[in-house]
């Protein structure tokens, strides 16, 4: 990417993400919202996980992440579209999600990667791989996270893994992590890296800074995180470290796909 004249002093993550997406004509391309998201993160070993990765890892005092997002994205629509537009990309538009994430930086923009990605829609995943470089699986996926009554629990299988987990909500209130500290670290990302077909692509998404809590999550079984790409090498090691719940965002801008080096 181009060198980009540091004007984001004083500026939170959210801030820069959307001044980088607004720096380009056209941005953003679509809108949708992300509901009930469940962070599972775990710590991995760096020299092994590295091997994994096209991009330099972003550690967090010398230590590497990955993390599994839980979520499900509701009505996105490309933006400008109206209401043909919407119902073009209903097939496509709402449906669950599970993300394996890590934690990368090109030059001086920090983001994460996609080691790979569940979801239910069997179009979505032809769409996804083609157009924007995401390790798209098809899998199943059922999410419970009904955090009005206090209790969370998923399960999701596929790729001959099964992810289960439970989560029981306190009287918790939620805010925004502190920029800084690991949390934020691992949540407060606007820039996604991808590599798909040999080529190196990134697009950048914006939403407000999350409304989250940290939570304990019980891991039921998690046989799918070996799954991942390169997961039967860097997975059997990984340490679990916490979880975060957000209600959702909503409103997120995603931007279209760049190839690394174009911005």
């Amino acid at each position: 990417m181009k060198q980009v004249i540091d004007i984001t002093k004083g500026m939170n993550a959210s801030q820069i993400g959307r001044k980088r997406m607004l720096s380009c004509k056209g941005e953003p391309l679509f809108f949708a919202d992300w509901d009930r998201a469940l962070f599972i993160h775990y710590e991995v070993e760096v020299g092994i996980l590295q091997k994994w990765v096209p991009y330099p890892l972003d550690l967090y005092e010398g230590r590497a992440f990955v993390s599994l997002v839980a979520f499900t994205m509701q009505g996105m629509r490309p933006s400008g579209a109206g209401e043909i537009g919407a119902r073009f990309f209903s097939p496509i538009s709402s449906h669950s999600f599970l993300n394996v994430r890590t934690y990368v930086k090109q030059g001086d923009e920090v983001g994460i990667y996609f080691i790979q990605e569940w979801l239910p829609n069997r179009l979505a995943v032809c769409f996804g791989p083609g157009v924007f470089g995401l390790p798209y699986r098809y899998g199943r996926l059922n999410y419970d996270h009904r955090h009005e009554a206090g209790r969370l629990s998923g399960q999701v299988r596929g790729s001959g893994g099964c992810l289960k987990y439970q989560v029981e909500l306190g009287d918790q209130k939620y805010g925004p992590v502190e920029e800084g500290n690991l949390h934020g670290f691992l949540l407060e990302r606007y820039t996604a890296f991808t590599k798909g077909f040999g080529m190196q692509r990134f697009f950048r998404v914006w939403h407000e800074p999350w409304r989250q809590v940290e939570v304990d999550v019980d891991i039921i079984e998690n046989t799918l995180l070996a799954r991942a790409y390169g997961g039967e090498q860097w997975a059997g090691e990984a340490r679990l470290i916490g979880a975060n719940y957000t209600p959702g965002a909503k409103e997120v801008w995603m931007g279209r796909p760049h190839f690394v080096g174009d911005n």
